[in-house]
C-alpha cells in the first residue's frame, strides 16, 4: 500500500494572520493540496488563534474531500467546536501558550483522567481520535488502554538530531516504537519537524502508514509552488 501524506496547511493561515488579511486561503490551499494528491488535510486549531481560526476549521469541514484531521489540545472550548464540526478524526496533542511549535509528545500517562473524559465525548459525537506521542511503550500502552486505535509519533527528536550518531537512535526508537504499536493492533502515523531532506530514511519503517508534514511543504512552496511541493514530497514517499 502507499504511504499517505497528510499535509498540514497551518502555515498559509500563518502568512494570512501576518496581515489579519484574507490571502492566502488555507481552505483554497488545502483544495490544491488534495489536487496534488495529498490523501489527508490537517489543521491545528490553538487556543491562541495564532493560525487557524474558527471559520477555517468549518469550510474545512464541508471542502475537504479526503481526510480532515484536526489537531487540538484539551481545552474545553476547543473540544466544544470538535464536537461541533465532527471531523474525519481529531489528533490530541499538546499546547503551550509560549511555544514556537509542538515542543514533544502528548503525556498520555499524566492526562489520563482528562483524556478518558474527552475519548468519551468524541466516540459520543462518532469522531476518531488519534494521540500524538514520543516514541515510548509506556505511552503506547497507556494509549492503548484507553481504547485508542491510532497513534501519531512525534519525529522531532530525530528531526532535531545534529549528528548521524543521534539520528540514527532516534531512527531505532522510531522503528522499536511502530513495531510494538501495530503488534497492539494499533495504526501509526508519524510526524513533527519532517522535510525533503530527512523524510526517507523513515520510508523503511513499514509499520507507519501515514505522515503528516506542513511547514516544510509550505517552505517549498514558496519557491515551487504549493501543488508541486506536495507532489515532490509525495514522489519521495512514493517514488
Amino acid at each position: 500500500m502507499p504511504i499517505r501524506l497528510g499535509v498540514n496547511i497551518d502555515h498559509v493561515a500563518t502568512v494570512r494572520q501576518a496581515r489579519r488579511a484574507d490571502n492566502p486561503d488555507p481552505v483554497f490551499a488545502a483544495c490544491l493540496c488534495e489536487a496534488a494528491g495529498a490523501d489527508s488535510i490537517v489543521a491545528h486549531l490553538r487556543e491562541d488563534r495564532r493560525h487557524i481560526q474558527d471559520r477555517d476549521i468549518f469550510l474545512l469541514k464541508e471542502t475537504v474531500k479526503t481526510k480532515f484531521n484536526l489537531e487540538m489540545s484539551l481545552n474545553e472550548e476547543i473540544l466544544s467546536i470538535a464536537c461541533k464540526v465532527k471531523p474525519a478524526q481529531v489528533t490530541i496533542v499538546p499546547e503551550k501558550r509560549q511555544e514556537l511549535t509542538t515542543e514533544g509528545g502528548l503525556n498520555v500517562l499524566r492526562n489520563r483522567s482528562k483524556l478518558a473524559k474527552a475519548l468519551l465525548r468524541f466516540r459520543k459525537a462518532g469522531i476518531p481520535v488519534s494521540l500524538f506521542i514520543d516514541p515510548d511503550k509506556s505511552q503506547i500502552d497507556a494509549a492503548r488502554s484507553l481504547g485508542i486505535s491510532m497513534i501519531e509519533l512525534h519525529t522531532g527528536a530525530y528531526s532535531d538530531a545534529k549528528s548521524e550518531a543521534q539520528k540514527e537512535v532516534c531512527l531505532q526508537e522510531l522503528k522499536a516504537a511502530s513495531f510494538y504499536a501495530s503488534e497492539l493492533g494499533l495504526s501509526v502515523f508519524a510526524g513533527h519537524g519532517l522535510h525533503y531532506r530527512n523524510v526517507e530514511a523513515l520510508k523503511s519503517i513499514v509499520e507507519i502508514k501515514e505522515f503528516n508534514i506542513g511547514y516544510s511543504i509550505i517552505c517549498r512552496s514558496v519557491i515551487v509552488g504549493l501543488e508541486q511541493a506536495v507532489r515532490e514530497m509525495k514522489y519521495l514517499l512514493n517514488p
